[in-house]
């Protein structure tokens, strides 16, 4: 069975890919989200080429054969478009033999711990507290994430002041007995972490995302040697022996891949195995409602070192208008503060015939 074509549709924020054989057989993926448009140019001329095909089914030997052929073009780029494939392919296969994907790796379809993950730095503290108790109170989240800092600040926080307000003011709002997590996107230098580290400590914070600038490796250790909470980061990373000397060095206490931008679902694996040989929990990085938080679900329910929960975004058509109605359905329902992981094949969702209708096409086939 070969791929026969792959067709994408896109617009500035999402790129699905669609992965026909020929026996007809299909598979839906997608790209890395931001910027898809370039993501699917980089598709088209430097990912299907060495696809079509090939063995619709053998996922390792295709993504290593577009390593080594792409090896000149190196980086984040490469990857995000290669998300499309492999995520395509593990959904065929999925689908071939009439698994969700999850079981395809080991795990099976449950219901997933999420926690509300905000996204939004031009909020009052008192506005953000208000619309986590409401989360909390309405749909029984128990975990949450927001921001502190500014985005790769250099100390300089968004407003003056904003994050030793929010911290507190947030934190005292949702009580105890919530899982209470803080991103700070690379905004700090180590000194400047610590003393925000002290602080989240002492309001009964778990989790600090991404404390220093993520490429800093020795800041990022001297905050995670020094605090007792949880320092964790990574999501930006797409580069294997980048992840083993993270890991070797003691660099964060939780590694966060992102599916989409290492390159799809095979390659995260290789980042939670990794993880899993050091005794590292994978919670990995998804924060908007494209395929990557579906992927992540089903990653989350089969390997042995998954994290306490899943990331899920709580930003509505107000603030990401891009990832509204992709889907047909709602396939992030939330009941008791989780999500269900499908039991269909594949992923187990379907994507918008109507979304798809007004995306711009690609395709690239085999000739005749």
């Amino acid at each position: 069975m070969k791929i026969q074509q792959l067709e994408t549709f896109t617009d500035e924020f999402v790129c699905f890919v669609k992965l026909t054989t020929d026996s007809g057989q299909v598979g839906w993926g997608q790209t890395s989200t931001y910027n898809a448009d370039i993501s699917a140019t980089i598709f088209h001329r430097q990912v299907a080429p060495w696809a079509l095909g090939a063995d619709a089914l053998d996922i390792d030997g295709i993504l290593q054969t577009i390593w080594e052929k792409e090896h000149k073009y190196p980086g984040s780029y490469r990857c995000r478009a290669m998300a499309g494939l492999d995520t395509a392919m593990w959904d065929l296969r999925g689908k071939i033999e009439g698994k969700p994907v999850v079981e395809l790796l080991g795990g099976t379809p449950k219901a997933l711990r999420a926690y509300a993950s905000s996204m939004k730095r031009d909020i009052t503290p008192q506005d953000e507290a208000a619309r986590f108790v409401k989360l909390r109170d309405d749909l029984g989240f128990d975990a949450f994430k927001w921001r502190v800092a500014a985005e790769c600040g250099r100390d300089v926080d968004e407003w003056p002041g904003r994050t030793e307000e929010v911290v507190p003011v947030v934190a005292r709002a949702l009580g105890d007995g919530v899982a209470k997590l803080v991103d700070a996107n690379s905004g700090f230098s180590p000194t400047r972490a610590i003393v925000v580290g002290r602080m989240l400590e002492a309001e009964g914070i778990s989790h600090f995302e991404e404390p220093c600038p993520y490429w800093e490796f020795d800041q990022t250790r001297e905050v995670t040697q020094t605090l007792s909470l949880d320092v964790t980061g990574g999501e930006q990373d797409w580069d294997l022996p980048t992840w083993q000397r993270m890991m070797d060095q003691k660099v964060v206490d939780i590694v966060q891949p992102d599916v989409m931008y290492m390159g799809g679902l095979t390659r995260t694996l290789a980042v939670a195995r990794m993880a899993a040989e050091r005794g590292i929990a994978c919670t990995p990085h998804s924060a908007n409602l494209s395929l990557v938080t579906m992927c992540t679900m089903h990653l989350l329910g089969a390997i042995p070192n998954a994290g306490k929960y899943l990331e899920l975004s709580i930003e509505g058509p107000d603030y990401y208008p891009w990832q509204q109605e992709l889907f047909l359905g709602d396939p992030y329902a939330v009941r008791d503060g989780r999500v269900q992981i499908p039991a269909e094949p594949g992923w187990g969702v379907e994507i918008n015939p109507a979304w798809l209708a007004r995306a711009t096409y690609q395709s690239s086939g085999l000739k005749g």
